[in-house]
């Protein structure tokens, strides 16, 4: 097996047995471009070029031939979208990252009539997050690009229609259930692109990708690409293939990813969540019939640790920050809000902007590695209580998984801040996991959800050790920094 893992910062390969255990991994770095205050980038040739190189890497690295591949899933990076010709398979504009804001202003000038609207047909908040209003805006910006798109020469497609597309050598346009859900095009119940939601941002039709099963061959990749023809079996969003590869297949469990962004989804079944706290409903990764799943999202979480090591030189690695945060026994009254972008659910305010609070003369670089970490516990934990006020129970534990998953400080700081257990399994790339296992499902290496329930086990358990007193001093001290965040946007 093999799982495409196309990310933000980079594109990673891992190759699995059958017992759902790493033989290889490699990843190769995708650069974002930031043009303007508030806008991200990327080239989707190199995303296309890093995933193949990676892909290659990771064969090799394993020892295997192509042609002993059993089959190949794909999971990415969500929202970024990606327009290209259909003839020549090249892009014709950057691909708009998931982070970009460039059409906040849009969005908010739509929400004032169309946003109940909206957010009942697909489950989403209206926001710049989502890719609809990214696709018009490529095709009005870009001179004779809407016109090209209306006469079908041109194709729409999140991240994994893209790799599907390059694979395949342009014979499969597709994309699954749970990536069509983050479009903001897909009607949520129905399954399909919505009429109206494509008038309304005026995005043709003849654009858009078949959405398929997240679980099943939906086409072969070219043998020139990967050395053989390999079954493309899954394809799942990176959120939802993570709590796929968490072993979170029913209604109740829950999980936490930590990667540039940070994602806490509750599975909900088949029961469409209807969100009180301005979380979102989201289709979950399926077999054969709809699931869903209730999600918060977190634009800034692991970027931060990277800010603090690439634009502020505090750190020489990311992996630096766990002792550097240790070596001070609090946060010393700083607090940091990594509004880079704005902030996600529950406030879903773009005009926020990123703050640092509290600093005296004695703040020290590790007070401030410290608050930057604390700082996506924090987020998680607004995550958390909302989705627990939605669902109506308290969530009885926490699984994690993700890159700063590893951080031991994080981890304990999350236990204590949120009063649960975090789980952490033994293999924290579950968003890899996942798209194999999808993969794995559909061409026979696995029979049944139960068989891959017994492939996962933990690692370890954080239980909380802060006092009530302690956890609630600091949060309120978290939320007067939001609250001064968020006092210029709301003027």
């Amino acid at each position: 097996m093999i799982a495409l893992d196309e990310g933000t910062s980079s594109a990673r390969t891992i190759v699995y047995d059958e017992d759902g255990q790493a033989l290889a991994i490699e990843s190769v770095g995708v650069n974002c471009n930031y043009p303007h205050p508030g806008w991200v980038e990327q080239d989707p040739e190199q995303i296309w070029s890093a995933q193949l190189e990676s892909a290659r890497r990771a064969i090799a690295k394993a020892g295997i031939a192509s042609s002993e591949i059993r089959a190949l899933g794909i999971t990415n990076q969500r929202e970024t979208t990606i327009v290209w010709d259909r003839h020549t398979g090249q892009a014709v504009a950057p691909a708009i990252v998931w982070q970009c804001r460039r059409t906040a202003e849009f969005c908010r000038q739509l929400a004032e009539g169309y946003g109940e609207f909206i957010t009942q047909k697909t489950g989403l908040v209206l926001d710049a997050y989502f890719s609809a209003s990214k696709i018009r805006w490529i095709l009005d910006n870009h001179p004779g690009l809407r016109e090209r798109a209306q006469n079908g020469e041109l194709l729409f497609g999140t991240v994994d229609s893209w790799l599907v597309w390059k694979l395949t050598n342009g014979a499969s346009h597709v994309t699954d259930f749970s990536n069509a859900s983050r479009t903001m095009l897909m009607n949520l119940e129905a399954g399909g692109w919505d009429e109206e939601l494509t008038a309304l941002f005026e995005v043709p039709r003849v654009m858009l990708p078949c959405i398929v099963n997240s679980s099943g061959v939906v086409a072969e990749t070219a043998p020139e690409h990967l050395g053989a023809r390999i079954p493309i079996a899954g394809i799942a969003g990176d959120q939802q293939a993570a709590l796929f590869g968490q072993a979170c297949f029913r209604e109740g469990y829950s999980k936490n990813t930590y990667g540039t962004g940070c994602f806490a989804l509750l599975h909900t079944g088949q029961l469409r969540p209807q969100s009180k706290n301005r979380l979102l409903g989201t289709r979950a990764a399926n077999l054969d019939r709809p699931q869903y799943a209730i999600e918060g999202a977190v634009f800034i979480a692991g970027a931060a640790v990277q800010w603090l090591r690439d634009s502020l030189g505090l750190l020489a690695t990311a992996a630096e920050s766990e002792t550097l945060a240790a070596s001070v026994p609090n946060n010393g009254g700083v607090y940091v809000v990594p509004a880079f972008v704005g902030l996600g659910a529950p406030h879903w305010d773009s005009a926020a902007r990123g703050l640092i609070t509290g600093l005296t003369r004695g703040a020290s670089r590790a007070h401030l590695v410290r608050a930057t970490l604390e700082s996506i516990a924090f987020q998680t934990r607004e995550l958390i209580e909302a989705m627990e006020a939605d669902s109506n129970q308290p969530l009885a534990e926490l699984r994690v998984d993700g890159g700063a998953s590893a951080n031991q400080f994080l981890m304990q700081f999350q236990a204590d801040i949120l009063g649960k257990p975090i789980v952490r399994p033994a293999d924290i790339e579950t968003t890899a996991l996942g798209a194999a296992y999808l993969a794995g499902l559909a061409t026979g290496v696995w029979s049944s959800l139960s068989e891959l329930e017994n492939l996962w086990r933990a690692e370890r358990v954080f239980e909380p050790r802060m006092s009530e007193d302690q956890r609630e001093d600091l949060w309120q001290g978290w939320q007067r920094a939001v609250r001064q965040c968020r006092a210029t946007s709301l003027v």
